[in-house]
């Protein structure tokens, strides 16, 4: 608890430090204050099409749903503060093998601060979203329909000491809550932590990063509470092979101890986890592709920290000037890196997914879009793998951009 409040503390303290930079800022004199500032609207209509949503083996029925998202992305900037955010909405309506209604919104924030040595940065905002979608594309589980709400708040702090040298140190905050969450077996949870590190400009084609990491985690109304706290190391190395094609690598371990209540007592274990991953990014002169592998710690709503193994390629092709296609594929298998908070273990599961899409823009202001999913799910304990077949069309609205400068 120590270390969770010396972090909380300090976050506050690096939040408060880049607040304050932006306030002394804001007072000079108008000169040096010159601001642009633009404010881009868009309203978007789809229909989406499933025939298993839930990736359920047992019997099911289609599902149809339409979704109307209004949004406005804002950004400001000055000479030396970056301000963007976005204040964005959708409202959902499913019906047929599931009916449901609700309301997602979404106020993302980033600010980014700049001295002649120093980057103080902030991301952070609120997010309320269904756990189908949250949890799918974050874990790789499917769960049923619920809302959740989640406050996010991440200061950094970067300080170059020399040309090719920079210290870095970041600081997280979360705090997720579900509705009716306990029935479906989610628990309310709040995670802390921090980083802080050095990152060094080899040549101008390598990169190397050294940063040590403290993570807490803990459940917040689980009947039977759960805390885990997972300090660790991590080495990352990018290399640029040319202008167009930039890998990266990155591996350290993970140090889990964690603590599960229960009508016996408390049940303590202590483990070690090597996170790992790579990635590798090419861009064409009319596309990219990009393969992402990697291995990772995630804390979730089931009351545990979950291993995922992840690994996705995608890629984007301009087809015209107005059409661009695009394909995804998403694979994970996913375990249970502790206990969970209820007690008895995780089931592993296995998801993937597979999306095409066309994309098209025309009469200057309005995008159409097409895609299609086929996804495959299998979980120990099923007696045979679910599979999905959805599709999605969707028509966006974008006005012209407003601009403000002074």
């Amino acid at each position: 608890m120590r270390c969770s409040s010396l972090s909380l503390n300090l976050s506050l303290a690096l939040l408060g430090k880049l607040l304050l930079a932006v306030m002394f800022y804001a007072v000079q004199p108008t000169e040096t204050w010159a601001a642009e500032w633009s404010i881009v609207p868009s309203i978007g209509v789809k229909g989406v099409y499933n025939d298993n949503l839930l990736l359920t083996p047992l019997p099911h029925d289609e599902t149809y749903g339409y979704w109307t998202s209004p949004a406005a992305e804002f950004a400001g900037k000055t000479e030396r503060l970056e301000v963007s955010g976005k204040v964005a909405a959708d409202f959902v309506s499913y019906f047929g093998g599931e009916e449901t209604n609700f309301t997602n919104i979404f106020l993302p924030l980033s600010m980014r601060y700049k001295t002649e040595k120093d980057i103080l940065g902030f991301t952070g905002g609120f997010t309320r979203d269904n756990t189908l979608m949250s949890e799918l594309l974050t874990t790789g589980v499917v769960v049923r329909f619920t809302q959740r709400n989640q406050w996010n708040a991440n200061p950094s702090w970067t300080r170059s000491l020399t040309e090719k040298l920079s210290l870095q140190s970041s600081f997280q905050f979360s705090d997720t809550t579900y509705e009716s969450g306990l029935r479906l077996g989610l628990v309310d949870y709040r995670l802390l932590g921090g980083s802080g590190g050095l990152l060094y400009q080899v040549t101008e084609q390598d990169q190397v990063q050294l940063a040590g990491i403290y993570t807490s985690f803990n459940t917040t109304n689980a009947p039977f509470g759960f805390r885990a706290t997972f300090p660790g190391a991590m080495m990352t190395v990018t290399h640029a092979f040319t202008e167009s094609l930039i890998g990266t690598a990155f591996g350290g371990p993970r140090f889990i101890s964690s603590t599960t209540q229960g009508p016996a007592g408390d049940l303590k274990a202590k483990e070690t986890v090597w996170v790992y991953g790579a990635s590798l990014t090419r861009q064409f002169e009319s596309g990219s592709i990009q393969l992402n592998v990697a291995r990772d710690i995630i804390p979730s709503g089931f009351g545990l920290l979950i291993q995922t193994d992840r690994v996705t390629l995608s890629g984007s092709y301009k087809v015209s000037e107005t059409l661009t296609a695009s394909m995804d594929a998403n694979g994970y298998l996913v375990t249970g890196a502790t206990q969970r908070s209820s007690g008895g273990s995780f089931p592993e599961q296995r998801y993937a997914s597979l999306s095409p899409k066309l994309a098209w823009k025309f009469l200057e202001w309005w995008k159409l879009e097409a895609s299609y999913t086929y996804g495959r799910r299998d979980v120990d304990g099923f007696a045979a793998p679910a599979t999905s077949n959805a599709a999605m069309l969707m028509l966006t609205y974008y006005p012209p951009k407003l601009a403000l400068s002074n």
